[in-house]
């Protein structure tokens, strides 16, 4: 149950308060000084504060009220506070609104008015804390992933980006092949030299191939080596990327781009071990963890006959899927800040502009608008105009109505959005959270 600390000289109003909330299953703690209330909130529980603006007899300047809001301020900066009392002074209300003060109300309060400020600052509040617990878990979280695990300076701090490494961390021991699934640019290798920095062959190479970056004709030679003459230009014989990653970690990219013959070849690697160069009949033995990946659609390659389908479920006896950066939001301004290199910070603005944007090029799109930024600033931090992001039009808010309220799916899919947090998914939903918990209810959905 939310708890309020009333702090007011006259014992009336702290009585009338108490039967007002005590109605709407609201406790009270009462303070008759500003010295009684410090105390109070050192040892107590407080959700919100109603303080008065004066406490001693024949003042009315407010100051008193002044000083105490700002000790609580500076004690507690994330605790609403409500100011009441019978002398107003506008000056002073929009300077303590401007310095935190969550709202400036005259005595006698209207009730409803008063109920539905408290209500919304405890929602607010209770939001506000629901969501910094669990950054505290996803924190305590990511430093145990740290700890027990090389992550290869991995930036990320979004439960989505974590999910995916702390699974990269558990398979990277054993030697099944591990396919990596995600648009362009959204730190597939970083993924897998995760896999490789855990595994069994951490001391051995690890080799990254660009299937994508290369001529069709020229990806066989370049996985399996070739023979002199084997193809126009090939003066000499060289090795190929599989026996240079032999005792180590081959990283396949863009493994959609293999040719059919080439996805032959990695087939009979993948069971076997060996392999011809091109242009030779000696077979060569190698042991190679390979770890593949694709932004491309396997699947339907498969039915369209592009790809193999005896080769596809080879890759991917383990499947990760990495999410595009605009699924991934906590993870844009650490790895924005990260990207930084001169000292200059993001201003509170271009970091809310970063997060708005959609990011279609990914993390690599986000390092080069960092690295843009910095070379075009000229005040001592990066500002929106810097960032040159396309303005995006605002998403209208989705509101419920009779013949649109959301199904289990949608509310699960905004809950899982808002990491579970009431306050914010009913937001998004247009719902109150009381509306909220009854659809949840009605749905089976547990309340965590």
């Amino acid at each position: 149950m939310p708890a309020i600390l009333i702090i007011d000289d006259n014992a009336s109003v702290g009585t009338a308060l108490d039967v007002l909330f005590s109605l709407h299953d609201i406790d009270t703690l009462q303070a008759q000084s500003p010295a009684e209330g410090l105390a109070l909130l050192e040892s107590q529980a407080v959700d919100l504060v109603i303080q008065d603006m004066n406490f001693s007899e024949d003042t009315t300047s407010g100051e008193e009220g002044e000083a105490l809001f700002a000790q609580i301020r500076e004690r507690h900066p994330d605790l609403p506070v409500i100011l009441l009392t019978a002398w107003t002074h506008l000056s002073s209300a929009v300077d303590l609104v401007k310095a935190g003060a969550a709202d400036y109300l005259a005595k006698p309060w209207d009730d409803r008015k008063l109920l539905t400020t408290v209500n919304n600052l405890l929602e607010l509040s209770e939001a506000r804390r629901e969501l910094d617990q669990r950054r505290q878990r996803e924190q305590r979280q990511r430093h145990a992933l740290e700890d027990k695990y090389a992550l290869c300076g991995a930036v990320f701090a979004d439960p989505a980006s974590e999910r995916v490494i702390a699974l990269a961390c558990q398979v990277a021991r054993s030697e099944l092949p591990v396919l990596i699934t995600g648009p362009n640019g959204a730190g597939k290798e970083k993924i897998a030299q995760i896999i490789q920095a855990n595994s069994l062959v951490a001391k051995g190479p690890f080799v990254a191939v660009n299937c994508g970056a290369l001529p069709s004709e020229l990806i066989e030679a370049e996985l399996f080596g070739a023979e002199a003459g084997a193809y126009t230009g090939a003066n000499k014989a060289r090795e190929g990327k599989f026996e240079a990653a032999d005792g180590g970690t081959l990283f396949l990219d863009e493994i959609g781009n293999l040719s059919l013959g080439g996805q032959m070849k990695l087939l009979r690697v993948l069971e076997t071990g060996r392999f011809e160069r091109l242009g030779s009949n000696r077979e060569r033995q190698v042991k190679v963890r390979v770890v593949s990946a694709t932004n491309a659609d396997l699947p339907a390659m498969i039915r369209e006959g592009t790809f193999r389908e005896d080769l596809y479920y080879r890759l991917n006896t383990v499947e990760l899927t990495l999410p595009p950066l605009a699924d991934r939001p906590g993870d844009i301004v650490p790895l924005a800040e990260h990207f930084l290199s001169i000292g200059k910070p993001l201003s509170s603005a271009a970091a809310s502009a970063l997060q708005r944007h959609l990011w279609p090029g990914n993390v690599r799109e986000l390092r080069n608008v960092i690295q843009r930024a910095e070379l075009l600033a000229t005040g001592n931090r990066i500002e929106v105009a810097d960032l040159n992001l396309p303005r995006a039009p605002a998403a209208p808010r989705p509101t419920p109505s009779a013949g649109n309220d959301p199904d289990r799916a949608r509310i699960e899919e905004v809950l899982a959005r808002n990491h579970g947090v009431i306050a914010q998914a009913a937001n998004e939903l247009g719902l109150s959270r009381q509306a909220l918990y009854r659809r949840m209810d009605r749905h089976g959905i547990p309340r965590e």
